[in-house]
């Protein structure tokens, strides 16, 4: 079994009032530095040798990302926690639709 991961953030054009919020909460507490702060969803799937990679691309781009303001990135992690493989991202598709 193999791990597949997810990762959803909003584009860079789009306003993100948590990433805001937490950068404000951020000088609060005292901690300084920290420029930008972009709040994002992290999916893992658990999955066998039978989802090809145009299906974790159809997935990630229809059902977990909404392409219209959010970019996304597939990444397969190998069983025994070494190298990644990158599956597929929103700028490899930008321009399909």
């Amino acid at each position: 079994m193999a791990r597949v991961v997810v990762n959803v953030m909003p584009k860079t054009e789009i306003l993100d009032p948590q990433g805001q919020a937490v950068l404000r909460a951020l000088g609060r507490i005292g901690v300084n530095g920290i420029r930008d702060v972009r709040q994002g969803k992290r999916f893992e799937l658990d999955v066998d040798g039978s989802v090809s990679d145009e299906e974790l691309d159809r997935l990630a781009s229809t059902l977990l990302a909404n392409t219209v303001i959010e970019d996304y990135d597939v990444v397969a992690e190998r069983a025994d926690d070494s190298d990644a493989t990158p599956v597929a991202s929103t700028s490899a598709n930008e321009g399909a639709n």
